[in-house]
């Protein structure tokens, strides 16, 4: 009779051990995703934060400015695309002399990098070129 009691305890305490285990790691599997949410809303809200880029710019024959870049995602959630640049062209003596918009219709996944190439005529005297992500869309 007395073995019976104790297994039955044992048995009792085994089962309510386990249950408490999977509790735990579907808790914790929450987490993890509230986490990756919430990580993926900031990156959503400021992807020019996480979108770097790097340029070049040179001259062609008929005296187009020519400029070629690269475009890194930082993210480690997002995918952005459709990114949106503003060109800003100086003078040797630092004064901007004009200023356009344009957008790169290609994605860049999280971590990945992507190359673009634009050609504008840029105003008289133009010395050198600025690049600024304004934004993209995810």
């Amino acid at each position: 009779m007395k073995s019976t009691r104790a297994l039955c305890f044992a048995l009792t305490i085994f089962l309510l051990a386990c249950k408490d285990n999977g509790s735990n790691t579907g808790k914790g599997k929450d987490e993890y995703e509230t986490t990756k949410e919430s990580l993926e809303q900031v990156e959503q809200k400021n992807p020019a934060r996480f979108l770097e880029i790097q340029i070049k710019d040179k001259k062609n024959i008929i005296g187009q400015t020519v400029v070629q870049g690269v475009i890194s995602n930082n993210a480690k959630v997002v995918t952005f695309k459709d990114i949106n640049l503003k060109f800003s062209y100086y003078s040797k003596t630092g004064t901007m002399l004009q200023q356009d918009r344009t957008v790169i219709y290609d994605s860049v996944a999280p971590g990945k990098s992507i190359k673009f190439k634009t050609k504008e005529f840029a105003a008289k005297g133009t010395d050198s070129v600025a690049v600024e992500i304004l934004g993209a869309r995810y």
